[in-house]
C-alpha cells in the first residue's frame, strides 16, 4: 500500500524528536521534518542530521527571516498591535509562517498531513491548526502532545527504548521561545504570580544593577511607517532590527512581566524579553501620533487591538486582518520623519520627534508672542461646543443647579 507522508514542525527538542518514530509507527507513515529559522538564534546548521538520526526520512531547514520581518512583524509594527496593550507577539506572528511553510512543503512532498509539537492548553496549537485549515483544509493536522498522554519522563524512556538520540535530559525548568522579534518565558518558579522573576531567565536584557550610569539617546528614522535607520545609519529592518536589540537590552529596556488571558480560557503568567521590539512600538506609534488628526488616531488606536488580538487568537489568514491592513498601509503614506529615544536602567522614554507631515504647529501651540491662535474665536467656539450640555441641564427633571442647591441646603 501506499505509505502516507506526514510533515513536522521540528524545534530538535525533546518532543519534536520524539513525534518522529512515534507518527511513524501509530500511522505507518514517513515523516518529512521541517525547520525554519525565524531568527531563534539556536544552532540550526547540524539540524538535519538529528532529524535524520530519530527517522525522518528527510529535513527542510529553511531561512524565512526576510519574510518574518517584511510580511508579518513590520504589519502589527504599523498597526501597532499589542496584545493586552503590552505583548508584541513574538510568537504569534511566528506561527501563520510556519502553518503556511508547512502546507507549502506538504504539497510539494505529497503529504497529507501536518503535524506540531504544540500541547493542547497553549495558544500556539489554535493558531497553527486554524491557519492550516485555511490555507488547505484537505490537509489534516496531527497533535501528537495532544494524543499521546507522555510524561517528560516517559518521552524520554520511549526514546530510549527506541534507540532514539534525544537532547540532554537535564534542561532548564522553564520553557522558552525566540525569534528575532522577541523571546518568551513560562513554566519553573514564574508560574507564582507573587514571585519576581530570576534573573538567570533573561539572555536579551541586562539587569538594571548592571546597566551603565550613562543613558544612550536613540534616534529611529522612518519612511512611510518602515524603520529605515538608527542613528543616522541606514540599515535593512533585518540588521535594525539587532541592533536596536542590542543597544536597549544592554540597558535592560524590553522586560515585561505579565498574567495574559490565554485563548484556551485561562490567565498564565508569562515573561518576555522584546528590546527591539519595545522600542520600535515606542517609537512608530509617537511618530504616527505626531502626523495624524485626532480622530484618525482613535479609529487607528482601536484597530490596534482588535489586530493585536486576531493575531493572538490565531486569525492571520482572515478578511478582518486583511482589511484592517489596507486602512494601516492608507494611514502609514504620512509616518515618515524621526523619534528621538532615551534608554536607561530599564526605562525607554520618547525625548523628541520631528516629521515633514507633523500637525504640530508652534505658531499656533506657543505662549510666547509669535503666537498665531485666535484667542478671540475661543468665546463662540465654547457657546455652541457647550450648547446641548447648557440644553440638557435645563430641559432635565432635577437640574443639576438644583440638585447642588438642595445638597447644600441639606448640609447646612
Amino acid at each position: 500500500h501506499a505509505v502516507e507522508r506526514i510533515v513536522l514542525a521540528y524545534s530538535g527538542g525533546l518532543d519534536t524528536s520524539v513525534a518522529v518514530p512515534w507518527l511513524a509507527e501509530r500511522f505507518d507513515a514517513e515523516i518529512i521534518a521541517v525547520t525554519l529559522n525565524l531568527g531563534q538564534g539556536k544552532e540550526l546548521e547540524d539540524v538535519r542530521e538529528r532529524a535524520l538520526a530519530v527517522g525522518a526520512i528527510k529535513c527542510h531547514v529553511v531561512d524565512v527571516r526576510e519574510e518574518f520581518v517584511q510580511h508579518y512583524v513590520l504589519p502589527a509594527l504599523q498597526a501597532g498591535a499589542l496584545y493586552e496593550g503590552r505583548y508584541p507577539m513574538a510568537t504569534s506572528l511566528g506561527r501563520p509562517l510556519i502553518a503556511k511553510r508547512l502546507v507549502e512543503i506538504a504539497e510539494i512532498e505529497g503529504a497529507t498531513a501536518i503535524a506540531h509539537g504544540c500541547t493542547g492548553k497553549g495558544n500556539d496549537q489554535v493558531r497553527i491548526d486554524v491557519s492550516v485549515r485555511a490555507l488547505n483544509r484537505k490537509i489534516r493536522v496531527i497533535a501528537p502532545a495532544r494524543i499521546w498522554g507522555m510524561s517528560r519522563p516517559d518521552e524520554i524512556e520511549y526514546a530510549r527504548k527506541r534507540d532514539i538520540p534525544v537532547p540532554a535530559t537535564v534542561e532548564s525548568p522553564y520553557s522558552t521561545d525566540a525569534n528575532l522579534w522577541g523571546r518568551s518565558i513560562e513554566c519553573g518558579v514564574i508560574e507564582d504570580p507573587w514571585l519576581e522573576p530570576p534573573e538567570d531567565i533573561y539572555t536579551l536584557t541586562s539587569s538594571i544593577t548592571d546597566c551603565s550610569d550613562t543613558p544612550a539617546y536613540v534616534e529611529i528614522q522612518f519612511n512611510e511607517g518602515v524603520p529605515t535607520a538608527i542613528n543616522g545609519v541606514a540599515m535593512p529592518l533585518i540588521d535594525l532590527i539587532n541592533s536596536v536589540e542590542t543597544v536597549a537590552g544592554a540597558h535592560g529596556v524590553g522586560r515585561l512581566d505579565m498574567v495574559e488571558n490565554r485563548l484556551v480560557g485561562i490567565k498564565s503568567r508569562e515573561i518576555y524579553e522584546a528590546p527591539a521590539a519595545t522600542v520600535l512600538h515606542m517609537a512608530h506609534r509617537e511618530l504616527e501620533m505626531f502626523v495624524i488628526s485626532r480622530d484618525l488616531e482613535r479609529v487607528k488606536g482601536y484597530l490596534s487591538g482588535v489586530y493585536a488580538d486576531l493575531v493572538y487568537d490565531g486569525l492571520w489568514f482572515t478578511p478582518t486582518r486583511e482589511a484592517i491592513d489596507a486602512l494601516v498601509a492608507q494611514v502609514q503614506t504620512r509616518v515618515t520623519g524621526m523619534i528621538r529615544l532615551k534608554l536607561f536602567k530599564g526605562e525607554c522614554r520618547v525625548v523628541g520627534r520631528k516629521s515633514p507631515y507633523a500637525l504640530y504647529d508652534q505658531d499656533l501651540a506657543t505662549y510666547d508672542a509669535e503666537d498665531q491662535f485666535d484667542h478671540k474665536a475661543a468665546e463662540g467656539f465654547i457657546k455652541i461646543f457647550g450648547l446641548p450640555v447648557e440644553t440638557a441641564a435645563r430641559r432635565a427633571p432635577n437640574s443639576y443647579g438644583s440638585s447642588v442647591e438642595k445638597s447644600t441646603t441639606k448640609s447646612r
